[in-house]
């Protein structure tokens, strides 16, 4: 028996894995605006937050192939749903669905299997880092240059932020060659390749690649014909580490369960709190602009962020009609807003750069704004 969900207007809103690191985030802030159920594989670790928030809690365990059946007005899945359930259930409902946790292969089956179900009602897969936010500060960048050609993205991971281990589960995979976009043409490359100095927030960061969702959407949104996205540690030492053990070959000859801890506990130490801090260069015919994203808050409330504004999308409570289909976050029909959204969220965007052709002269009194 398939699992069944209903779609109800006025019913609440689904999380999946609700009351996880970034399911606590979002339930926090989704539940001022909207009623919620929240799901996960013990409802008595969700039962304190849910009476916290006057939320509804039920037990959905993903691994568990006994059915589900609910009436919401939308879906958002904040836990790994690696047998694509959550997405089939609300695409053959016609329930408005939001996903934040898959990789790019992922992401890509996903695609897939949304095509084939042929949804009524919208698909966003905002998996890209931090549940989309940078693909949605890409696209106000590229608004104010008429596009993206290059697309360079840099990440400062705070080893002193709270992380949830579906966090860190893309990163396992650390083993794997994945695609790029070079120079218009599709290249694979290997993880942690290709690394660089970034100056992240006021802080040089050694960075290098990972293989992330929105180097695979980009450049079929957007047209851009270079996307990079790379990664670093606050400290230099773990990331020099994690270099190292790139190329002594661990994350290959290391590979399976028996090596599982080892490879977790060179990427996954979650503290109490710290800031997520991104960098984003995007150039579009000679001119370019640089955007510094912050969240004090952290990378899993900036990931709830990322994902709240995808359930206003998926709605249309954002002030725009819902997309039809699948859709990606980049393809905001209001990227002029993006900054705004995030700010009243408390993330800051700050842009620098310049978004004028070489030789063009800046109008009297003219400064930088932030985007």
């Amino acid at each position: 028996m398939d699992d069944a969900l209903v779609r109800d207007p006025r019913g609440p809103v689904l999380l999946v894995g609700g009351y996880g690191t970034v399911g606590t985030e979002l339930a926090q802030l989704a539940a001022p605006d909207w009623p919620l159920l929240l799901t996960g594989r013990s409802e008595q670790r969700g039962a304190a937050l849910a009476a916290r928030l006057g939320a509804g809690v039920r037990r959905w365990d993903l691994g568990d192939p006994a059915p589900f059946t609910a009436a919401v007005r939308a879906v958002v899945g904040v836990v790994n749903d690696p047998d694509d359930r959550v997405l089939r259930a609300a695409a053959r409902a016609g329930v408005p669905f939001v996903d934040v946790t898959r990789w790019t292969a992922r992401l890509q089956r996903a695609a897939t299997v949304a095509a084939l179900v042929r949804p009524t009602a919208p698909v966003l897969l905002s998996s890209a880092w931090m549940g989309g936010v940078t693909s949605l500060v890409t696209a106000a960048l590229a608004e104010r240059l008429g596009g993206a050609d290059t697309v360079e993205i840099a990440i400062r991971w705070d080893l002193a932020d709270r992380a949830g281990a579906d966090s860190v589960e893309f990163m396992d995979r650390l083993g794997l060659d994945y695609e790029v976009v070079r120079d218009g043409r599709r290249h694979t490359v290997a993880p942690l390749s290709g690394p660089r100095t970034v100056v992240i927030g006021d802080t040089p960061t050694r960075v290098a690649g990972i293989d992330t969702p929105e180097q695979f959407t980009l450049p079929l949104t957007l047209g851009t014909s270079t996307a990079r996205t790379r990664i670093g540690f606050d400290s230099r030492l773990s990331t020099t580490a994690l270099l190292a053990a790139k190329h002594a070959g661990f994350f290959r000859w290391g590979r399976g369960d028996r090596w599982e801890p080892a490879r977790r506990a060179l990427l996954y130490s979650p503290g109490e709190g710290g800031t997520a801090r991104v960098r984003i260069d995007v150039t579009r015919a000679g001119r370019s602009l640089s955007a510094q994203v912050e969240d004090r808050a952290g990378q899993a409330h900036l990931t709830a962020v990322g994902a709240l504004l995808g359930l206003r999308r998926v709605l249309g409570t954002d002030g725009a009609a819902p997309p039809a289909g699948v859709a990606f976050p980049e393809q905001t029909p209001r990227p002029e807003h993006v900054a705004t959204d995030l700010a009243a969220l408390g993330v800051t965007v700050r842009v620098g750069g310049s978004d004028r052709a070489a030789g063009d002269t800046p109008p009297a009194g003219h400064r930088q704004a932030a985007a």
